[in-house]
């Protein structure tokens, strides 16, 4: 895992954010970061190769045909993880209902 991956993960196991995630699930042909399978969201923490392949990531999030996938870089997870987890929250909470 990579830095940001690791600072992001210590914040979600445990149902800390109220869901359960798995770290590095199968979905279909694809292994993301994180997944929640109940919510089918995933989570991509992106260094910047992906900068050059943002075509080739949305082609893949459509496929995933989940109900959504965020993204953020590795950088705001290890400069500002308060507000990634109130962005993961935020989608959690309107997926629920």
């Amino acid at each position: 895992m990579t830095e940001a991956e690791k600072i992001l993960w210590q914040e979600l196991p445990n149902k800390k954010l109220g869901v359960k995630f798995r770290r590095l699930h199968v979905v279909g042909c694809y292994i993301p970061d994180f997944v929640c399978l109940p919510l089918k969201l995933i989570i991509e923490v992106d260094g910047g190769i992906h900068l050059k392949q943002k075509e080739r990531d949305n082609m893949r999030d459509e496929r995933l045909n989940l109900s959504g996938t965020l993204r953020f870089t590795n950088g705001k997870v290890i400069g500002n993880i308060k507000e990634v987890c109130l962005e993961i929250r935020n989608v959690i909470e309107n997926l629920r209902s």
